[in-house]
């Protein structure tokens, strides 16, 4: 997710649309040098069109130019007041702000919105996606029967509704992205879906309305998990279940250069705990690949007491 270029967008001068293409072109080519010298005319054209100055600052972090990518993303960080773009995310990765407890949401819907269409294909075909299934082994030893009621959290496309739809009576999922949930829905195995932040989802619950929680490969975009974990606790009926995978971390939690927050077992131990949550099962697994390298994980299953 480093090097994502945002969507084309119109900044209102044709243009300075037309360089901005071909400078996009030149980012996606590897050309970074050619696109830093079409973004500089783009920018004597628009000089506050955030779109631009994001993409500058990829292309002269490519260059390992790391302070005019970091003067570059600052400039559509104050543009962009919702952080859409992930000016924000990319300063703290470069280590000019502190990582903030969690992606921005708009960030995260533009992402998703953005590959809803081919993003399973990606996701399974290229990056060799395994969350779904790790998480339904997992469940499967401890619980091998059905769950009356079943909420995945982050439900993307609807994978893992897919692979928990024979356990499930009851199956909803969620997702900030209108465009993923569209997917979900063309894939007629959710009983209901919705689009909402996960802890505004389940603070509207009921109470212990629910016995098994799913967050496959979300919790990734969530630094600080504590309000999570609380609501979890909150909807969980007692010796409900709470499913979902991490890229393993070693201390805390901490931005990655992919963008996507590590966790230690440490933390997760600690902040379950502080929900009335304890842990059953955590085992290491490779839950996808990024650039062809395997990327380590957590599959971890948390019982409310």
């Amino acid at each position: 997710m480093q090097n994502n270029v945002p969507a084309f967008r119109s900044s209102g001068d044709l243009l300075a649309d037309r360089r901005y293409a071909y400078a996009k072109a030149a980012v996606e080519a590897g050309d970074h040098a050619e696109a830093v010298e079409i973004l500089g005319q783009v920018l004597e054209l628009v000089p506050h069109w955030a779109p631009a100055l994001f993409m500058l600052g990829i292309a002269e972090d490519k260059l390992s130019h790391r302070r005019e990518a970091i003067s570059a993303f600052e400039q559509a960080a104050e543009l962009d007041v919702r952080d859409e773009l992930g000016a924000g995310l990319q300063l703290a990765r470069l280590g000019a702000r502190p990582a903030p407890p969690a992606a921005a949401e708009a960030y995260v819907r533009r992402l998703f919105d953005q590959y809803a269409v081919h993003f399973e294909r990606h996701l399974v075909g290229t990056l060799a996606y395994r969350a779904p299934a790790l998480l339904l082994e997992a469940v499967s030893v401890i619980r091998p029967g059905v769950f009356s009621s079943v909420l995945d959290l982050g439900c993307g496309t609807g994978l893992c509704g897919m692979a928990f739809r024979a356990k499930a009576k009851m199956l909803c999922g969620v997702d900030l992205s209108p465009g993923m949930i569209e997917e979900a829905r063309a894939k007629a195995v959710y009983d209901r879906l919705e689009v909402a932040n996960i802890e505004t989802f389940l603070a509207a619950e009921p109470a212990e309305s629910a016995d098994l929680l799913l967050a496959a490969d979300v919790l990734v975009y969530i630094g600080d998990l504590s309000g999570v974990f609380a609501m979890a606790g909150r909807v969980l009926i007692p010796g409900g279940l709470f499913a979902f995978t991490v890229q393993a971390g070693e201390e805390g939690f901490r931005l990655g250069p992919d963008l996507r927050f590590a966790h230690a077992p440490a933390y997760i131990e600690k902040e379950t705990a502080k929900s009335g949550l304890r842990i059953v099962a955590m085992e290491s697994a490779v839950t996808r690949q990024d650039a062809g390298h395997d990327v380590q994980g957590l599959v971890i299953i948390a019982q409310k007491a």
